[in-house]
């Protein structure tokens, strides 16, 4: 008996070309057929701002401005996969040049963007303010207490839930914090070995550690942070005291031997409240010379009040900027 196509469908068994046989071509492959889903992706539509109050209403669909561009590029960048563990470490021997707050606000900006897996670590060799600074966890937990009892993470023990009791989770900010000891007298200072033994565990449990360091580049752990070092960011305020002594500390890592490190380094200069006598242009000049990106943190009261931070409370101007600084971190990563 004959077999009759439904009306309006061709006969399975047929050929568009009655002279073609399946010998003719290679068989096709999976990648042929998912090559059919790859269509031109849709013009971006503005979602911020008057341009998307007027998509909103239907009259016109606009794209994007400038500023919304920026920001989704800088977004982008930080979600970039680095393939692998990273770590990005904050340094200025001075006293007062931003280390602590940088570290916050760049744990914040990328858990924010890019979500969870990130740690910021004070690493001072006695006594830091990361704890001080980031939001309180139910446990008051430092790295002392972390050191005392690393044998419960040796071999293949440990799991992340272990890791809770001594790292602070930071809520909205999508990140954890480790304290370093708040004991201005307790304990002895931390050694390179100590550095690498804790970071050895982190490791297992973070893709990227954003890393304090105290004002003693001859400390052990100050050196070991420096060598464990993917991305270097540079803190200063705007004032020349805090600028020079971020140079020297630069001489002081080319000098032993770390000139790429120095170059590829991103340098912050956060703005006090106030223009008035600061060499702006002087500090812009020097640092452009010797490091990859100069970028400018606007003044926030709220991180001048010395109060925990949370990101939610942070001006838009400084979220954005923040967001920048990210992304010029994550482009060396």
């Amino acid at each position: 008996m004959t077999r009759v196509p439904a009306p309006g469908y061709p006969d399975a068994t047929a050929y568009p070309d009655a002279s073609w046989t399946p010998e003719d071509t290679a068989a096709p492959t999976a990648e042929d057929f998912a090559r059919r889903r790859q269509v031109r992706p849709a013009d971006p539509v503005a979602t911020m701002g008057v341009r998307a109050v007027v998509n909103k209403m239907g009259l016109l669909r606009l794209a994007p401005g400038r500023h919304e561009q920026e920001l989704k590029r800088d977004i982008e960048m930080v979600r970039r996969n680095f393939g692998g563990l990273r770590q990005v470490t904050v340094v200025n021997p001075k006293g007062g040049a931003g280390k602590t707050v940088a570290i916050l606000l760049l744990a914040m900006t990328f858990g924010q963007k890019r979500g969870g897996y990130v740690l910021a670590w004070d690493n001072n060799e006695t006594q830091g303010t990361l704890g001080m600074r980031a939001q309180q966890d139910f446990h008051s937990r430092t790295v002392r207490d972390m050191l005392r009892d690393l044998g419960q993470f040796q071999g293949a023990h440990g799991r992340v839930g272990d890791l809770s009791q001594y790292v602070r989770s930071q809520g909205e900010g999508m990140f954890d914090v480790l304290a370093s000891d708040e004991s201005a007298t307790g304990g002895e200072m931390l050694t390179a070995a100590a550095f690498a033994e804790i970071r050895e565990v982190v490791s297992r449990f973070y893709k990227l550690i954003f890393v304090d360091t105290g004002n003693n580049v001859r400390a052990q752990n100050w050196q070991a942070s420096m060598d464990a070092t993917d991305q270097l960011v540079v803190t200063m305020s705007a004032r020349n005291d805090s600028a020079e002594t971020a140079a020297r500390m630069l001489d002081h890592l080319e000098q032993s031997g770390r000139q790429r490190l120095v170059r590829q380094a991103v340098t912050v200069v956060s703005m006090p409240p106030s223009r008035k006598e600061i060499d702006l242009p002087a500090i812009q000049e020097h640092f452009a010379a010797r490091t990859r990106a100069v970028l400018l943190a606007p003044y926030e009261r709220l991180i001048d009040s010395g109060e925990p931070i949370r990101y939610g409370g942070l001006s838009s101007a400084t979220r954005d900027a923040w967001l920048k600084i990210a992304a010029a971190v994550a482009e060396g990563l």
